[in-house]
């Protein structure tokens, strides 16, 4: 009877791992390709800036590979920059060179997240499946990077090397990793923090940043801050004194607004603008939400002009500690990449 209760409670501990192998991978499968990228980047980090590159090439029809030329890579650039689609990255410059000496660009990438935080900048760079990487490193070797003894250490080149190469390269290249467990390529300018990359990582860290970045779905491009980084890049204290007087009197009337824990603004495909701000608590968000949806729909002070000059204000949503903003852009406007600094009065705190 003994032998008969232990085999019946191994079998249960068997079934509860089992579901919880199961729930880990159903979990990993149901994120977007922003949450996953966030995960693996740094705890410290206070602003995130995110670019879909396969959804950026699908959402322009553009036809690019390993083999395009870095003149067409940067015509695709062009094109996404006149949609306000790649105004987040930081291989913008770098692009042609990259592509033709390193392998790898905005052509071929699935996507990229530029992390920057007190402790150093990261750039994550999803690879796709089938991409090159003994090619990539081939190519490492080829222009001079030092090669490291581990298969996933750090590629050391520095930005004299960089500076040898055939055109302009973000000193955030400078150092590089190789990580095939996790489909990403890193690159930064301090090689030390990115030997650290792994241990510093977010995981599934829940805070504000997570809240907003789930709340964005599947963005083409966006720009994340925490709650403290919106409140000082976002807000309305580098106005000048007349602008900052005039913006106290509209969030008065308003009702006022609580500091965020989180906040993003993204471009959604089909080119909607989507704004998500996150806060301590259900009740804040519901607040939020009537005085910022005010906020949204009248002057801009520190802009210039007023909102619905730059877009339509659509749906305005608090779900849980979050509120959600649809934004329209006006035709030849660029909400997110002119929305993505302060002073923005929707987004003050």
């Amino acid at each position: 009877m003994r032998r008969r209760w232990i085999l019946l409670l191994v079998l249960a501990a068997l079934v509860v791992s089992a579901a919880v192998v199961v729930g880990w991978r159903l979990s990993s499968a149901d994120r977007t390709r922003f949450e996953t990228a966030l995960a693996l980047a740094p705890k410290t980090a206070a602003r995130f800036s995110w670019t879909d590159w396969a959804g950026v090439r699908s959402e322009l029809g553009a036809d690019l590979s390993a083999s395009s030329s870095g003149a067409e890579v940067d015509d695709f650039l062009q094109d996404a920059f006149d949609r306000d689609l790649a105004s987040t990255t930081a291989l913008d410059a770098s692009a042609p060179t990259i592509q033709e000496q390193l392998g790898f660009s905005p052509a071929t990438i699935d996507w990229e997240l530029f992390s920057q935080g007190k402790d150093g900048a990261l750039v994550l760079m999803g690879l796709p499946d089938g991409f090159d990487v003994d090619g990539l490193r081939e190519r490492l070797r080829a222009v001079g990077f030092e090669e490291p003894d581990d298969a996933d250490g750090v590629w050391r080149g520095g930005v004299d090397l960089l500076e040898g190469l055939d055109g302009p390269v973000t000193p955030e290249l400078a150092a590089l990793q190789v990580d095939e467990e996790d489909d990403v390529l890193v690159g930064s300018d301090d090689p030390d923090f990115l030997g650290q990359r792994t241990d510093l990582a977010r995981g599934d860290r829940e805070d504000g940043v997570s809240d907003v970045v789930d709340a964005e779905g599947a963005a083409l491009s966006a720009s994340v801050a925490t709650g403290d980084q919106a409140c000082s890049a976002l807000a309305m204290t580098d106005a000048d004194p007349a602008d900052r007087t005039r913006a106290s009197e509209l969030v008065e009337q308003a009702g006022g607004v609580h500091p965020l824990t989180g906040f993003a603004i993204a471009a959604q495909p089909g080119g909607g603008v989507r704004v998500a701000m996150a806060f301590e608590t259900d009740d804040q968000a519901r607040e939020d939400a009537d005085s910022r949806s005010k906020l949204a729909a009248g002057p801009a002070p520190g802009q210039g002009g007023s909102f619905p000059e730059r877009f339509s204000l659509g749906k305005v949503v608090a779900s849980g500690r979050v509120v959600t903003m649809a934004l329209k852009p006006v035709e030849g406007s660029f909400v997110l990449s002119d929305l993505s600094s302060g002073p923005v009065l929707f987004a003050t705190c």
